[in-house]
């Protein structure tokens, strides 16, 4: 009867959660989940009480903190060309240490190689290591 009990705090925890959204029914449905499993065990009332607590107030203070903090920490995205290396391309115009052309990104960008004495071919497939101003520095694909 405690463990149905005990789940039923759980669900209702965790429902509460839903809508307050700040994780601190979250950690009390987790102490209850706990107390559901130490209650499966067939110990005393107390222990399912000691062992809710002791998880919730675990919780509470160590995972909780790291759960507000990832949530309020907002998603950068990063738009400078920059976020183009790494990046596969597609060789358009034989490119060799001074000129050549490429596809990047779904456009057409200016290109040379890294290594002067290599000479990428129009077909070919690269690899963006950096970019200079407006001209992307390519090698062979890793």
């Amino acid at each position: 009867m405690g463990t149905i009990i005990w789940l039923i705090v759980t669900l209702v925890l965790a429902g509460l959660e839903l809508a307050a959204g700040e994780f601190t029914f979250l950690m009390l449905a987790g102490g209850a989940l706990a107390a559901t499993g130490a209650s499966l065990i067939g110990g005393p009332v107390w222990v399912d009480v000691v062992t809710f607590a002791i998880v919730s107030v675990g919780l509470i203070v160590f995972l909780r903190p790291l759960l507000r903090r990832k949530m309020r920490s907002p998603l950068a995205l990063d738009t400078s060309p920059q976020a183009l290396v790494g990046t596969t391309v597609e060789v358009l115009e034989d490119t060799g240490a001074h000129s050549g052309q490429i596809r990047l990104d779904g456009s057409i960008w200016s290109a040379r190689s890294l290594d002067p004495a290599v000479t990428f071919r129009a077909g070919e497939i690269a690899s963006v290591v950096r970019i200079d101003a407006t001209t992307a520095i390519i090698w062979k694909e890793p």
